[in-house]
């Protein structure tokens, strides 16, 4: 690991669809250093690991295709710190309720989620969210987002009206929404946050 002894943590975004741009800089702004993520290699002396938004079945077969998938599923099975935000929130759960039959997914976060459950891009929508321990609302932006339909073991740290929008397990954080598009760091000073204490 590359961070240590209070030096800005290497957090890498994979960078094969979505909007991963707009994490990088919002990292940036958080206090993290980044690397944009499409080979293996790329990999290599991370502390931390963003999978973004964006379509979760055509960003799973561009994993394979780069020869990425095995490579990244291991590096978050092996503990390392990661934020999956929308489609990222589906690649990690353990269950996809209307998932394709042959669908793969990291399997890691212990939660079902059901893709585009709000609905559609035509449904895309702002509200303000619930963050744990913060009275603050957040406004969280959600495009054809996924519901959270089971929290299994995981701590709800993000609702919306009561319902869970944000998970963590572990080292792994997962929204259903986009804190990227939103102008507000509070998340991803959080991710940092868990980043710096995973790699002390």
């Amino acid at each position: 690991m590359s961070a240590s002894n209070g030096t800005r943590p290497l957090i890498g975004v994979l960078a094969l669809q979505g909007a991963f741009a707009e994490h990088e800089r919002a990292l940036e702004a958080a206090g993290a250093r980044t690397r944009l993520v499409r080979l293996r290699e790329d990999l290599d002396e991370l502390d931390g690991l963003v999978i973004p938004g964006g379509e979760s079945t055509t960003m799973t077969m561009l994993m394979q295709r780069m020869g990425l998938y095995d490579s990244v599923r291991e590096a978050v099975r092996g503990g390392l710190p990661t934020l999956g935000t929308c489609a990222g929130m589906i690649i990690l759960a353990e269950r996809i309720t209307d998932g394709l039959p042959d669908q793969p997914g990291f399997g890691i976060l212990d939660i079902a989620v059901r893709r585009n459950g709000y609905g559609r891009q035509v449904d895309s929508f702002e509200a303000d969210l619930d963050l744990t321990g913060d009275e603050r609302p957040f406004p969280g932006v959600f495009i054809r987002a996924p519901i959270v339909e089971d929290t299994g073991s995981t701590e709800v740290i993000v609702r919306r009206d009561g319902e869970p929008v944000g998970v963590r397990q572990g080292s792994v954080m997962a929204l259903a929404f986009h804190p990227e598009l939103s102008g507000d760091l509070r998340l991803h000073e959080e991710f940092v946050r868990l980043v710096r204490k995973g790699n002390n």
